[in-house]
């Protein structure tokens, strides 16, 4: 990979207010370019606000759409990628999705892939797995409850993932208590194949009864901390990921576990339902 400046938005989001989201959005995005960050990630859902209660009151759209062209005329203004993300509704049903736009004007989706008891009722389930060249680096994207399944990191790993933001909209808590919860999967999705892991959460009242404990975490590929703000508040955590950082995990026969995978273990795995 090339090293690459990243910038994690902790944000606060009201639900069913895109354009407010946006409006307020600017000034991150701005904050992160004046930083040198390459690409700057916003929580999951950010755009539209989270809800498990109403589908309309979160003002869906389809990509592309209005709000996707406002986050690639901003990504181009600004010479910068943006991770963002909102409620997707196209003709198969309902999505938490997160755009990538880039400067070049490209624009990407994730679509959350696993999801939890209480939206299951709201969201339908993705089924592609795709990752993401920024800036010469590939980057993966999960989405909040995808991160507790270690074979979507691995997946992501195989298929060249140097990266992997994990963009979340976890209510309740404070945010120590919300950091110690992360720290029993996040360090071992990083640890594990070799990988930078970057998350941030959403922050304060949505104005629907949830509250969310601001924080930010980025993870070396050796599970160490490289930096977090457990600080509750609206901020920008700017991370600086080096490439040498990365080859020093993959080139030790002894830390590098992915190239030794044995996936001819796993099939009766996946024959258990």
């Amino acid at each position: 990979m090339n090293d690459i400046c990243v910038a994690l938005v902790i944000f606060r989001s009201s639900i069913g207010q895109p354009r407010e989201n946006l409006d307020r959005m600017v000034q991150w995005v701005c904050m992160a370019s004046q930083a040198g960050a390459d690409v700057v990630c916003f929580p999951e859902m950010n755009i539209s606000g989270y809800s498990v209660q109403s589908a309309g009151i979160m003002k869906p759209e389809q990509i592309p759409g209005p709000a996707s062209d406002r986050l690639s005329d901003l990504a181009k203004g600004e010479k910068i990628a943006i991770l963002a993300g909102m409620a997707e509704m196209d003709g198969a049903g309902l999505y938490a999705s997160h755009i990538l736009a880039t400067p070049d004007g490209r624009i990407g989706v994730y679509r959350k892939l696993y999801i939890a008891p209480p939206e299951q009722g709201m969201f339908s389930p993705a089924g592609q797995v795709p990752v993401f060249p920024i800036k010469g680096v590939l980057c993966g994207v999960q989405l909040c409850y995808d991160a507790h399944f270690p074979e979507l990191s691995a997946l992501m790993a195989v298929k060249g993932a140097d990266v992997i933001f994990f963009p979340h909209a976890s209510p309740r808590g404070t945010p120590e208590e919300k950091y110690v919860s992360w720290m029993r999967h996040l360090p071992a999705r990083a640890y594990d194949n070799g990988i930078f892991v970057l998350a941030c959460n959403q922050t304060g009242d949505n104005g629907q009864g949830l509250h969310f404990p601001g924080l930010a975490l980025a993870i070396g590929p050796d599970g160490h901390i490289l930096k977090k703000d457990i600080g509750g508040n609206e901020s920008l955590l700017v991370i600086h990921l080096r490439a040498e950082s990365l080859a020093s995990v993959r080139n030790h026969r002894m830390r590098y576990f992915l190239p030794n995978r044995r996936p001819e273990l796993y099939r009766s795995l996946y024959m258990v339902h």
